[in-house]
């Protein structure tokens, strides 16, 4: 056995918690891949991405940083953004590669990068393609900037243009026409290359991703595999159609743990299965573009008995799915109700690694190896959450203060839309209430205010851990949450 254990870290993109019939007792159809993980590792049930949408949870799993610390205090970028992560930030592909291990990101990225411009480049709103681009000029600040040795995939989500692979840092190909779908179908029309067909990107990504253990099953690695599914736009293969009883958002759910299937079946091939840590999680909750009533009317809810839905400050919004397996260092089979955060990988693999992380790195991220070893014990006291328009929310034991007095998000009450004689702010008791209905903000006013000061104090100090205050970046968020701001006897309800 090497010494360091080989990390695949798959990251679905919007699959919601109830996605998985591991997880979800009512689910009608299986996802006998994914329930193979949790049969063989630990089944995470209180894990949370750091936000309800794709680009801050991405920043936060690779940063180990809260996101709204970033400039991005709200929404996600596109496919021809500025870079996301700061010059000079280090990522969880850093700390892997100080340690000899090689590493690889395929898929989907959508953390902004610099494409070669002409002067008549802007980036037009609401992620349409854009003019004013060099396609056959160098890209800056890709994947192989950030700590990865090796990077195939597409800038953003696989709805957003340009629709061209980029290997490294450079496009494959030239775009030869513009393309366009509708429905759950659905992408934004943009350049498209010849090669290019959304159908198959998927198996394409996954089929780099054998590629790459195949090519570095000699030395330890780190593969960080984001799909672009099930994600609009919903494109099940073939063989998938008509499978989950449910809808085409179901199947391309099977669809996901198919390729998560050929993954760890390469690994077997490959001899690597037992030395391997497989990490498979989502960036948020389901989008209401799977179309729920659907799903609901065939007996399937993606968001399993939580409230909300991808953008939401509720739990549907950011709990998701955590499965981790390692035959040689975890003990398979056990479930783990402890409260994580998917910003703890990169404490979780410094700890691992026996690396001591500067103060500027991972200010966010909490190690969870103690769970991994077999303990029990509470490793976070409290996580916050962001919904898709930057409203916050603070999670400690079974209470969550929500600074907003809706969802924050897509679902009821809308941002703009609540009763202005409801409480503004929500705080619900999760043990009681798991489908956050009944707000006791008003039987637990000193609760609220407590949660609400921890919150002030994490964003002041730039960060939640232990050590040294460090800088947000951007426009400071306190300029754009009031409730920062408000003088300490203001009634939160």
């Amino acid at each position: 056995m090497q010494k360091n254990p080989n990390v695949i870290y798959i990251l679905a993109d919007d699959m919601g918690y109830g996605d998985i019939s591991a997880l979800n007792e009512r689910c009608p159809f299986q996802t006998p891949h994914l329930d193979r993980i949790a049969r063989e590792g630990i089944t995470f049930t209180d894990a949370h991405a750091t936000a309800a949408v794709c680009t801050p949870s991405r920043y936060g799993i690779l940063t180990g940083r809260y996101n709204w610390r970033s400039r991005l205090k709200s929404h996600v970028v596109g496919g021809y953004s500025e870079p996301l992560i700061e010059e000079g930030r280090k990522t969880v592909a850093d700390l892997f590669r100080s340690q000899g291990y090689r590493t690889a990101m395929i898929g989907k990225w959508h953390l902004g990068m610099n494409f070669s411009r002409t002067a008549d480049f802007y980036e037009k709103p609401d992620f349409d393609a854009c003019t004013g681009v060099d396609y056959a000029g160098v890209i800056r600040n890709s994947p192989v900037s950030n700590g990865f040795d090796y990077f195939f995939g597409i800038s953003a989500s696989l709805d957003m243009p340009p629709y061209i692979y980029i290997e490294n840092d450079r496009f494959t190909e030239m775009p030869d026409r513009m393309t366009r779908n509708t429905g759950k179908k659905f992408w934004r029309e943009g350049p498209t290359a010849p090669g290019f067909h959304h159908e198959n990107v998927l198996d394409e990504l996954t089929e780099r991703v054998c590629e790459k253990i195949e090519e570095y099953k000699s030395s330890p690695f780190f593969i960080y595999f984001a799909m672009p599914a099930p994600h609009t736009p919903i494109l099940p293969g073939e063989r998938f159609i008509g499978k989950s009883g449910t809808n085409e958002y179901g199947d391309f759910v099977l669809h996901c743990d198919d390729a998560v299937g050929r993954i760890v079946g390469k690994l077997e091939e490959a001899g690597l299965y037992e030395d391997t840590i497989v990490v498979y999680t989502s960036d948020n909750g389901c989008s209401p573009m799977a179309d729920y009533p659907e799903l609901l009317a065939k007996g399937h809810n993606p968001s399993y008995v939580f409230r909300g839905t991808k953008a939401d400050i509720y739990e549907g919004g950011h709990r998701i799915p955590l499965l981790v397996q390692w035959k040689n260092g975890i003990r398979g089979g056990r479930r783990c109700g402890q409260i994580v955060c998917l910003s703890d990988f990169m404490a979780t693999m410094a700890e691992l690694l026996e690396v001591q992380l500067p103060d500027n790195m991972g200010e966010d991220s909490v190690s969870n190896l103690p769970i991994w070893r077999g303990s029990d014990s509470e490793v976070r006291k409290d996580v916050v959450h962001q919904s898709i328009d930057g409203s916050l929310s603070i999670r400690r034991g079974n209470f969550k203060l929500e600074l907003c007095p809706g969802s924050g998000g897509w679902s009821d009450p809308v941002p703009g839309s609540e009763d202005a004689s409801l409480p503004r702010f929500q705080l619900y008791n999760l043990e009681e209430d798991i489908g956050e209905t009944n707000n006791v903000i008003g039987q637990y006013p000193e609760l609220a205010k407590e949660l609400r000061d921890t919150l002030k104090r994490y964003v002041e100090n730039g960060r939640s851990t232990p050590g040294e205050r460090q800088s947000n970046n951007g426009q400071r968020i306190w300029e754009t949450v009031a409730w920062l701001d408000e003088p300490d006897d203001k009634p939160l309800c």
